[in-house]
């Protein structure tokens, strides 16, 4: 399983939804940092599950314990490792889809890879339980890039739907990235936030789930970083993005909204700032040129399909039987999966931008 990412800072997630635990090791991280923990544990919290209705019942403390890297509140420069206990599991539920995959669900292309070895509880190492990792890396990662005058921020850009207010393009004020950051329903218009909870109640009444989109910005990063072709900006954060389970798509800037311009309504002019600083008066680009930073806001919108896993009977195969089959599902899981995401995608930047620099 290729559970790793990053050249420079490198992580390696492992467990399983079901199993004692989850984890991460990060390699490659400088020694001398320190690493404030009340601000890690909040990034953790507004990711954990169990504290919203729009989100899975169970409850996970979602507790980091470090078993190296660290002495203190300092990195030694050694691989952090940080382990996540599994606490509240019910892997009784998962037993009528050991041999029915679940439509949309990673279980049958696991099965045909692995040879039916795959751990299906909660669906395993596919599982977005295993985003806490991310988090936990991504909480690291950004406290680092702050003291390089980095900030990270992402909300709620739509449910089903109903939309929030974007970004502006060529940056966002401190007070809305520091608002947003502790937010467990991060929104720039908090007004919406009634429409898109209703959005989400309505399916979750009816067994089913509901998808959207979030909208993340990274300010602060100099000109200059990135590689042409395979080594750019947008490659580097696209890679760390997509492995966040539930993620199908991605756009910079204008995005697939840019394919409908001309280029001079899509074209970025250029200009000298107050402090003699080449920047562009509008922000189509997204941040990157020729996969180069170009000083200006990284801006990207990630959209997340809807929960695959509903109570809504649904049809389907048996492995066994290779026959086909009903299924209802059991177990708790996110009628939207959102909310939650927008600080996995924050951290999945931090995790990209981090290696780029």
């Amino acid at each position: 399983m290729g559970s790793f990412f990053g050249n420079k800072v490198r992580i390696s997630i492992f467990g399983e939804s079901h199993g004692e635990g989850i984890g991460v090791v990060i390699d490659g991280l400088p020694a001398g940092e320190k690493i404030d923990f009340d601000e890690l544990y909040a990034q953790m919290q507004r990711r954990s599950p169990g504290r919203d209705k729009t989100a899975t019942p169970r409850k996970e403390a979602d507790m980091p314990e470090i078993l190296s890297g660290m002495v203190g509140d300092t990195l030694t420069g050694s691989p952090l490792c940080a382990v996540i206990r599994n606490t509240n599991t019910r892997s009784g539920d998962y037993g009528n889809i050991l041999n029915s995959p679940r439509p949309a669900h990673s279980d049958y292309a696991a099965f045909v890879k692995y040879g039916g070895h795959n751990d299906i509880r909660g669906g395993g190492h596919f599982s977005g339980r295993l985003t806490a990792n991310i988090v936990f890396a991504g909480a690291v990662a950004r406290q680092i890039l702050k003291r390089k005058g980095i900030d990270i921020a992402a909300h709620i850009y739509s449910i089903g739907n109903v939309s929030d207010t974007p970004f502006a393009p060529v940056g966002i004020p401190t007070d809305l990235v520091e608002k947003l950051n502790k937010s467990s329903f991060a929104l720039v218009d908090e007004s919406v936030e009634s429409k898109m909870r209703e959005a989400v109640e309505t399916v979750r009444k009816n067994g089913d789930s509901i998808g959207g989109v979030v909208e993340c910005i990274v300010q602060g990063v100099p000109a200059g970083f990135g590689d042409p072709m395979f080594g750019g900006v947008e490659n580097i954060i696209s890679s760390a993005v997509f492995g966040v389970p539930a993620v199908k798509g991605i756009e910079f800037g204008s995005g697939f909204s840019g394919s409908a311009m001309t280029g001079s309504q899509n074209n970025d002019e250029f200009y000298y700032d107050e402090n003699g600083i080449v920047r562009t008066r509008t922000n189509n680009h997204g941040g990157a040129l020729g996969g180069i930073t170009s000083g200006m806001p990284i801006i990207f919108r990630a959209a997340m399909k809807p929960t695959p896993s509903i109570s809504m009977e649904q049809k389907t195969v048996d492995l066994q039987t290779k026959e086909n089959t009903v299924l209802s599902i059991k177990g708790r899981h996110d009628p939207c999966i959102v909310p939650r995401a927008v600080p996995v995608i924050e951290s999945a930047a931090a995790i990209a931008v981090i290696n780029l620099m």
